[in-house]
């Protein structure tokens, strides 16, 4: 029987490697995979390349990893926000590396490698710093910037409802980068509020399908496993 339901959070990020490159969802607050991010830190995976929209704030989450020097590298469209200390700090002492992209390039860049596509041409960037080493053509008139896809070993990140063949719904804005990283990445761990059974999803409203899901585990309310 398929079921990729799994106990605990430490069940659901057992495996992550040391280097390994890790999508992690959200969007300011919304979507955040808080528990799976700390579960990772308990992990002890280190020397990762995180990929996310910005680089933390406070000392939760992604900003917890960089507290505990976990990551090697941060790939990111806002590293600088309220709250990322940590973030300025290794930045400062140039003890993490900075991938900037813009938003909207670091969404389509892990489509493209869920998609199977070999990269896209932009105009965002190109005529900045962040097309110096790519590939620039015109097209139509305008100057754009050759961009990769952009792939995950692991993605952590957050939905509401899933059904045991890991069937996905999201709420609200909390959907933001879920999908494309769900897509995006070899192995992928959901966090969700609640299970439902086979059929009780409207196929509609479903929208990472589950052959795009590797595990899932349900977080109680207040956080606990």
């Amino acid at each position: 029987m398929l079921d990729k339901r799994v106990p605990s959070l430490a069940s659901a990020v057992a495996g992550v490697r040391d280097g390994a490159t890790v999508l992690i969802g959200g969007f300011g607050n919304s979507g955040v995979p808080v528990e799976l991010t700390h579960a990772l830190l308990e992990q002890g995976a280190r020397d990762l390349t995180v990929v996310t929209n910005n680089a933390g704030s406070g000392d939760t989450d992604v900003a917890a990893l960089l507290r505990e020097r976990r990551v090697r590298k941060i790939v990111c469209s806002y590293p600088r926000s309220k709250g990322s200390i940590w973030f300025e700090e290794l930045y400062r002492a140039r003890d993490i590396e900075l991938e900037l992209v813009p938003q909207g390039t670091l969404s389509e860049r892990m489509r493209c490698a869920g998609a199977g596509l070999g990269g896209f041409f932009t105009p965002a960037g190109a005529d900045s710093l962040l097309a110096a080493g790519k590939e620039v053509r015109v097209i139509g008139g305008r100057r754009h910037v050759f961009e990769e896809p952009l792939r995950g070993d692991v993605a952590l990140i957050k939905a509401d409802r899933a059904d045991r063949w890991g069937n996905l719904t999201y709420h609200s804005a909390a959907r933001n980068f879920g999908p494309t990283m769900a897509a995006a990445a070899a192995l992928t761990v959901v966090q969700v509020r609640q299970f439902v059974e086979l059929g009780e999803l409207d196929p509609e409203v479903v929208v990472t399908p589950g052959v795009f899901v590797d595990r899932v585990v349900r977080i109680e309310p207040g956080g606990a496993r």
